[in-house]
């Protein structure tokens, strides 16, 4: 697949080193000289110096042979010209990066398909959806939903409570038969290699597990492994981003009373004018006193979402100090991701990776409604739409010829997901839920084309 890319920037160059992973034809434009020149060294891709809305670059770059092009530039402006160009010279599908989140929300009134862009993205936006998903799923590591919340994904690490340490996947099944949820890739503590479960897996003590579970399904994971789902009603946010921006406003709209420090001062006014239902403060939110002059011990959940991955990382250590039980750091080195979970943040999340996701939707085969990769595990959770000619089309589970390093988690039909065993028969428009190690992801989307 031949992918031109606009923009070396950190979202650019992280795209870029994936997709090149993955033996695609990849080109990276951008005017920088320093940017592209370590792109060249680093990675096993073509590069063009230039101007990504210029005619006479894309020219150069093949654009007429391109599959997909994708803007990620710091520019807003050029992100939206470059794409609109890239569709009239022979783009097959193009993606702007976007600042404004209002674009997302009035695309097709905007008109932007109509323009040439298929697709928009704000990775600002889709961390801000990420805490929030997080913040619902308050008990649990990584969370993500499907179809508005119909099947949730929900990783945790399994203490000595959990009812089912010890037991086989087969063995838990038989003595909670009515359990809504499915272990879908396991993780053993200090190891490095993925698992994905089988009827005589072992769940043990310190495993990373990532479930899938229905609409109600989340309840009873935490019941069993010893987990409080507690409601969250107060949240401290650090960081005058858009990121923190945006979060604080969604949160407050919810009802949550939310706390937001906000280090320049300028900027701290404009936001107390812009958001009346948050507390907007003017400070240094790393400054321990401040933080407790402010209550930081009654909160429920501390989100830090600066500009500085070091920075966020120890602020939710001092929250978590203060007991603070749900914990969100904003990370964007990737090797702090790791180090970071081991220390007992709860949720990390990395704006690169959110748009990575997205974008791989249209790198992968078949009918892909969503996808995200699990973090710290080589496997991806995909979404698949069934269609009439889908290999996979009105078979029983048990029947299918599926990968033995991939999983069906779930299905979701006519709205309502379920939790699909060999029995379940996949029928046309159903989405089906799969978790894939990453050299069985070929032979999962052939049964999906």
């Amino acid at each position: 697949m031949k992918i031109i890319i606009a923009g070396a920037g950190e979202v650019g160059f992280h795209l870029a080193k994936l997709l090149s992973y993955e033996s695609q034809e990849i080109t990276l434009i951008d005017i920088d000289k320093d940017s592209l020149a370590y792109a060249d060294t680093h990675l096993d891709i073509k590069v063009i110096r230039g101007d990504a809305t210029s005619r006479a670059i894309l020219k150069d770059a093949r654009i007429e042979d391109s599959e997909l092009f994708i803007a990620v530039t710091a520019s807003e402006t050029t992100n939206i010209t470059a794409c609109v160009l890239a569709k009239q010279l022979g783009s097959d599908k193009t993606i702007a990066r976007i600042t404004n989140p209002e674009f997302i929300r009035h695309k097709d009134e905007l008109g932007f398909t109509k323009l040439g862009i298929d697709e928009l993205i704000s990775p600002e936006s889709l961390a801000a959806s990420e805490i929030e998903v997080s913040l619902k799923q308050s008990s649990f590591k990584d969370a993500y939903e499907f179809e508005d919340g119909a099947l949730k994904m929900a990783g945790l690490v399994l203490s000595s409570q959990a009812l089912f340490v010890g037991k086989t996947v087969k063995e838990a099944a038989k003595i909670f038969p009515e359990i809504h949820f499915v272990p879908i890739a396991i993780q053993r503590f200090g190891a490095q290699n993925t698992i994905i479960p089988r009827g005589d897996t072992v769940f043990q003590k310190g495993d990373t597990v990532v479930f899938i579970t229905t609409e109600d399904g989340g309840e009873e994971l935490c019941r069993l492994t010893g987990k409080a789902n507690r409601d969250i009603k107060n949240v401290m946010v650090l960081g005058g981003s858009k990121i923190g921006y945006k979060t604080s406003r969604e949160l407050a709209e919810k009802g949550i009373n939310v706390k937001l420090f906000v280090e320049n001062k300028e900027r701290a006014f404009d936001f107390a004018d812009d958001l009346p239902k948050v507390l907007v403060l003017h400070g240094d939110g790393k400054n321990v006193d401040l933080l407790e002059e402010e209550n930081i011990s009654d909160m429920d959940a501390f989100i830090a979402v600066g500009e500085n991955s070091e920075t966020n990382i120890m602020s939710c250590l001092v929250a978590k100090s203060k007991n603070v039980k749900k914990t969100v750091a904003l990370v964007e080195n990737m090797d702090y991701f790791e180090l970071s979970q081991s220390v007992g943040i709860s949720t990390l999340i990395n704006k690169k990776l959110l748009a990575a996701n997205t974008i791989f939707r249209y790198i992968r085969k078949g009918e892909v409604v969503a996808m995200t990769k699990l973090n710290n595990m080589n496997a991806e959770l995909l979404e698949f739409e069934v269609k009439a000619s889908s290999a996979i089309c009105n078979k029983y589970i048990k029947k299918l010829d599926f990968p033995r390093s991939a999983i069906i988690g779930g299905v979701i039909r006519d709205g309502v997901g379920q939790i699909a065993l060999g029995d379940f028969k996949i029928r046309k428009g159903d989405l089906v839920v799969v978790c894939s190690l990453l050299q069985s992801i070929k032979g999962v989307e052939k049964l999906f084309r």
